[in-house]
Formats: C-alpha cells, structure tokens, sequence
C-alpha cells in the first residue's frame, strides 16, 4: 500500500510493534502488555493525526492510487449491473462508464468517473479525465433515466475534465454545459457523491443532483489547488496554500451549503476498508432515494433550481 508522507511517523510505530512480536515469539519472552501498551498509543496517535488534517494532506488521500473506484463500488453496492456503452456518435469514452443496476431494492442509473490503479489501467481510462463523447454518454443515460422514471446515481472522482486539443475541437466546453442545463431539468431523483477528486467543470458535469455528498477525504473545487497556485503566484508547489484558501474540504462545502452531507471513511481512508466506506456508501444513496421518490417532478425541479440560487454570498 502506498504510504503518505504525513502517515510515515504510523507506519514506524506499527514497524516497532511488528519487531517486538517477532523478539517475542523467538525468545519466548511474554511482553503482551507492553505489545498492547504501544498499539493502543498508535491508535490514539493514528487518530489524532487523522482529525487533524489539513486540506493538503485531505487532498493526497483523495488521490490515494490504492482508493477505490467506479467499478470497485459498483461490485459492492450494486446487483445485476448492465452497462451501457457508447454516445451513439461513434465513441465509447472509458473515463465515464455506467449503465443500470439494482441496489437493494431499487433499479436505478448508476455512473461515474472511473480512474485505473495503475499506469496501464490509467491509460485506458484516460486517469479519469473524460472527454465530451463520455459526457454525451452520460447525457444519453440521463435521458434512459428519465424516459423509465429510474433514480440517477453519479459517482464522482476525477481531476478535471481531459484537457486536450482533440477534446476542445470536439466541443468539451459544449458538453458539459449541456449536462449542466440537462440535469437541471431531470423528472427523476438524482444523487451525486464527490468519492475521491472533484474538480472543476469535469466534475460539475455530472454532479447537477438533488442531493450532492461527500466522502470525508474527497474534495471538490473549481480549480485544482495546483492550477490555482500557477495562476495566482506563478508557482504550482504552493499548492498546499491554495488548497486552505480554496475551502476544498467536506466540511468547508458542507458549511457553505454547497453539499447535503458528509459520508465519514474509515479511519485512514476509504482505501482501508472498501466494504465498510461501499457499505456506508449505499446507506446513503438508499436514505436519499426514499426521501426523494414520492416528491412530483415538478417539485423536484423546482427545489433543483432553488438549491443552486440559494448558493454563494455577496460581498460587499
């Protein structure tokens, strides 16, 4: 497992418990009391350390390379997954994937942004950075959604939208701008959760919810802190500064009113625990889709709408 820097103190700790066992097995010695001595001080440090964390160090657990992903959610959270490929342009974006699923009890349409675990799988989800045909394929299950009155479901972890020129000349901006219109204008129930990287526009173009949460490590902002710190000070490693001034947190969105609630991860991270964080996940999504499917479409709409003007403040 990848280690963060910050995590680096834990894992000495855990290395002396690990070599005390050993000394203790091979001597015969009994030292269980002090074995337990240590690993109940570097539970209680593991936790200090983790409900002190500063939006940098949030920012490289939400681009954790061992978090889980899109498909890794769909096998815990979901039953009888079908996908659905294709824009019915002529491409099949793999940054975007999704299709219908039942959860529990519920059929509904369930995407997201899908991101590889290593260099060869990133190169086939193009590192979760998707271009219009995936964005138009999300629009075309949308539309399914909509048609079949089926609750939406979008998972959301990506850098940003793909950057490159092909992209630009096949009308990136357009797309998303689509969705944006599109989704506000949605009969069903949506719900959208932030699981790992929510960033900008690429993000945004699938996250137009009912209710929006996110994961206690994730992030979502309009810029990334790196781009932020190259265009305010010419400087990318001050990255960190600009994610404090950016309020990129859970907590920072959720006290802004720009999401509806925080799915707490097991301590250390979503990557520790993936039954416990997909079964927190469904929980959620279940709770969400209950509260939303008795209100009209119309009242639906209306509170969409409304949720979104309610956003923001005016300074003087």
């Amino acid at each position: 497992m990848t280690i963060l820097e910050f995590e680096k103190p834990i894992v000495e700790i855990q290395k002396k418990i690990q070599e005390l066992k050993e000394i203790s097995e091979s001597s015969g010695m009994d030292v269980t009391a002090e074995i337990e001595t240590f690993e109940r001080q570097a539970m209680e440090y593991k936790k200090e350390v983790y409900a002190s964390l500063t939006p940098a160090q949030r920012l490289q657990i939400a681009r954790h390379a061992d978090r889980p992903t899109f498909l890794d959610y769909i096998k815990l959270i979901t039953t009888d997954f079908i996908e659905m490929h294709g824009d019915r342009e002529g491409m099949d974006d793999r940054a975007i994937i999704g299709g219908i699923a039942k959860i529990e009890d519920k059929s509904v349409v369930i995407l997201g942004t899908q991101k590889g675990k290593n260099t060869k799988e990133n190169l086939v989800y193009n590192f979760g950075m998707p271009q219009p045909q995936g964005y138009r394929k999300a629009l075309r299950l949308f539309n399914h959604a909509n048609k079949f009155n089926m609750p939406i479901v979008t998972l959301i972890d990506t850098p940003g939208a793909y950057p490159g020129m092909k992209a630009e000349e096949t009308a990136q901006g357009t797309a998303i701008a689509v969705n944006l219109r599109e989704m506000a204008k949605l009969n069903v129930p949506v719900i959208a959760i932030i699981t790992g990287e929510g960033c900008s526009g690429g993000a945004l173009g699938l996250a137009v919810a009912d209710k929006v949460y996110m994961l206690e490590h994730s992030y979502y902002t309009v810029i990334s802190p790196e781009g932020c710190a190259s265009i305010l000070w010419r400087d990318a490693s001050l990255a960190g500064t600009a994610a404090e001034a950016l309020k990129i947190t859970s907590e920072d969105l959720l006290r802004l009113n720009v999401i509806d609630g925080i799915i707490k991860e097991p301590l250390g991270g979503a990557h520790c625990d993936y039954e416990k964080i997909s079964d927190d996940l469904k929980e959620t999504i279940m709770r969400a889709i209950y509260e939303l499917q008795d209100v009209s479409p119309k009242k639906l709409r209306e509170q969409r709408y409304n949720k979104y003007r309610r956003m923001g403040v005016f300074c003087q």
